[in-house]
């Protein structure tokens, strides 16, 4: 959250933003790479001639999408329309940052730990060739995939469990105990694509890429369907699947 308060006429805004990740080190501001953080906050000063501090919903990796972020900051004078705040900010965002909804929230907001739930997908390209089209928003997995073994072991992942399994080391969580409300396989009819869509009230460092691998092992045969709930109670990093890699990751929608 920014430290920066409100004045005369108070004001917070939340934005909803759409990002390809593929050229950015992550969402979060950084000293030697370049992230979308730094990206909006410098439209927002070309456009306010005043520093502004977002803050987001989701600090997502290096590599990753978004279709659904949300990031906050407060403006004393906005001075903008906010049905006119999307398409005036995009004017000065490349285009491979784009803002696509704005809103006023109280002042007391946190994008962060105001979410009610946020919902990722993870894209696989299950074919015997790559294709290019599909390589910044997927993973390429030249193997077959059994997707209804796939889709009977994602349902274990729903509930209230210790994800410790599932947590890539350099995490700093103060627990490791997540909710998931949702966890779905789907085949798209005519892409080769194969997609995880998850729900959860948060999510651990790599989570979801952790369970993407996870339940690739198991469209493979080198996990059984019916040893997730077995891998989860392990508590044990090395029972569960590879990280997959960013790019099929996608942030699609926060809820508050």
């Amino acid at each position: 959250m920014s430290t920066r308060k409100c004045y005369n006429t108070p004001m917070k805004t939340l934005l909803t933003i759409a990002y390809d990740g593929t050229q950015y080190a992550g969402w979060q501001r950084q000293k030697n790479a370049i992230a979308v953080q730094e990206k909006l906050e410098d439209a927002l000063l070309q456009l306010f001639n005043e520093p502004i501090i977002v803050a987001a919903a989701s600090r997502t990796d290096a590599g990753v999408h978004a279709m659904g972020q949300r990031a906050a900051f407060c403006l004393d004078d906005m001075r903008v329309p906010l049905d006119k705040l999307p398409q005036v900010l995009n004017g000065f965002l490349p285009q491979d940052i784009s803002v696509v909804a704005a809103e006023e929230v109280h002042e007391g907001f946190n994008p962060r730990f105001d979410a009610i739930c946020k919902t990722y997908s993870y894209s696989y390209y299950n074919a015997n060739i790559p294709n290019p089209l599909h390589a910044r928003y997927s993973a390429f997995v030249p193997q077959g995939l059994d997707i209804a073994a796939m889709s009977r072991a994602a349902k274990s992942f729903i509930g209230k469990h210790d994800f410790a399994a599932f947590m890539a080391t350099g995490g700093s969580a103060k627990t490791t105990v997540r909710e998931i409300f949702a966890c779905d396989i789907t085949a798209e009819p005519g892409t080769n694509i194969v997609k995880l869509t998850i729900t959860g009230g948060g999510f651990l460092y790599n989570m979801v890429r952790i369970i993407a691998g996870t339940l690739m092992y198991v469209g493979h045969g080198k996990i059984n369907a019916d040893a997730i709930p077995g891998i989860i109670r392990s508590l044990d990093r090395t029972q569960a699947g590879k990280t997959m890699p960013p790019q099929g990751l996608t942030l699609l929608a926060v809820r508050y």
